[in-house]
């Protein structure tokens, strides 16, 4: 697929910039080393790479404004390949290494919980951007991306209602690692409290990479003709173009089976035909079609920076969650070590609560002082023929996180570090 060639193209202009950024600098004393851990080869490259982009565009910005405490930003870059052992081994080169001073980066969870070992024994800081399963809680780590409370149990509490098409039944499907089966674990629990029996949910998962859906959608058409279902898709990577294009192919329209997505946003529908999709769902904290002067300025930005650098397809960029996520998370390190007046890793932590940031989805966004998670809104999203999202449900103002899912036995007293 010709996207895959650019991302590998993508990949190869990464290696070299990596290679740049480890040669001795004569200015060395005057920066501030920051690491990016995103794979930019294999099959999380398609949602991954835009994240690598989008921070190098945010320390252009911080530096062109004076940088942190009046050293410039330089990023070290590191592709761990989808390769879940490679992000622990690119993460203690970062650290011990490269020396950087925080690291932005991850998208799986799998690849999360590879590093943090890392983290804690070396005793830095992990800026995590992607929405999770959450049953977690670092020192080490600040969580910009949503919670399952801010994002899976409310698409689920939309499909049930009268304006999400009242479903009953439902089909969990996964790719198969530690996001999707915990966070359908929670899911499971939530809908055993509204009522739904175990014989109403079908659970599927497919490996990293899968990409013949045909039996898989066949199977979810003979599924949703006992009684009115819905789909909460938790595949990750590139599997989800053979997804929706099977879809597409079966005819399996929104208004028959509606599907929620958690990892499909603006930048994997670019490699979709999304005419046979229209309707179907995404659950996110932002999406680009969001009307407001903020997200206005951070759509021309990235646009804008995107031709300037060349980037694969510049002409047709688009902004998503994970993105902003990164975008806020950068913001708000550099508004911590400011108010710190240091790099320390301790500092750092003890100055990042309370932070808060004016983010794009035209909210302030807070970094809870407890928790380590963002308070977000939540917004639901259909697919439209375009690519982009029209946002048709979101809350009033920004939710506070619960790491620890209330539907889980045992979490009543999680929730603070």
């Amino acid at each position: 697929m010709s996207r895959r060639t650019l991302l590998k193209s993508t990949a190869v202009g990464a290696f070299t910039l990596a290679a740049a950024a480890w040669l001795p600098h004569a200015y060395a004393a005057d920066t501030i080393k920051v690491g990016i851990l995103h794979s930019l080869s294999g099959t999380m490259a398609i949602s991954e790479t835009s994240l690598k982009d989008v921070a190098l565009m945010t320390i252009d910005e911080i530096n062109a404004n004076g940088g942190v405490m009046g050293k410039k930003l330089e990023p070290v870059i590191v592709d761990p390949a989808s390769n879940w052992p490679l992000f622990a081994e690119k993460a203690r080169q970062l650290i011990s290494q490269d020396k950087v001073s925080v690291v932005f980066g991850c998208w799986t969870s799998v690849s999360r919980k590879s590093v943090l070992p890392v983290f804690k024994e070396l005793n830095s800081l992990l800026f995590y951007p992607v929405q999770y399963e959450g049953e977690e809680l670092e020192k080490n780590v600040f969580y910009t991306g949503a919670a399952p409370n801010q994002q899976a149990i409310p698409a689920t509490e939309y499909l049930m209602s009268k304006e999400g098409g009242g479903a009953k039944r439902f089909v969990l499907l996964g790719t198969d690692y530690v996001y999707p089966r915990t966070t359908n674990k929670i899911l499971r629990a939530f809908l055993h409290s509204k009522g739904v029996k175990d014989s109403d949910i079908d659970e599927v998962y497919t490996p990293f990479g899968h990409s013949d859906y045909q039996t898989i959608v066949a199977n979810i058409k003979k599924f949703s003709a006992g009684g009115k279902t819905a789909v909460i898709s938790t595949i990750n990577g590139d599997s989800n173009v053979p997804f929706y294009k099977e879809l597409g192919n079966a005819g399996l329209k929104a208004t028959d089976v509606p599907v929620v997505a958690f990892s499909v946003g603006e930048e994997e529908l670019r490699g979709v035909d999304t005419k046979p999709l229209l309707g179907h769902l995404a659950a996110w904290n932002y999406f680009q079609s969001v009307k407001n002067p903020v997200n206005t300025a951070f759509i021309k930005q990235w646009k804008d920076y995107a031709v300037a650098k060349k980037l694969p397809n510049a002409g047709t960029v688009v902004t998503n969650d994970p993105m902003e996520a990164t975008y806020v998370g950068i913001h708000m390190w550099k508004q911590a070590v400011e108010k710190a007046k240091s790099t320390d890793t301790d500092k750092v932590i003890a100055a990042m609560g309370g932070q808060t940031f004016k983010a794009p989805s035209g909210f302030e966004l807070t970094m809870d002082k407890t928790n380590h998670h963002l308070h977000k809104p939540v917004m639901i999203g259909e697919i439209k023929g375009d690519g982009q999202f029209s946002v048709v449900w979101k809350t009033k103002g920004p939710i506070r996180a619960q790491p620890w899912s209330p539907y889980i036995p045992g979490n009543e007293a999680k929730q603070k570090m």
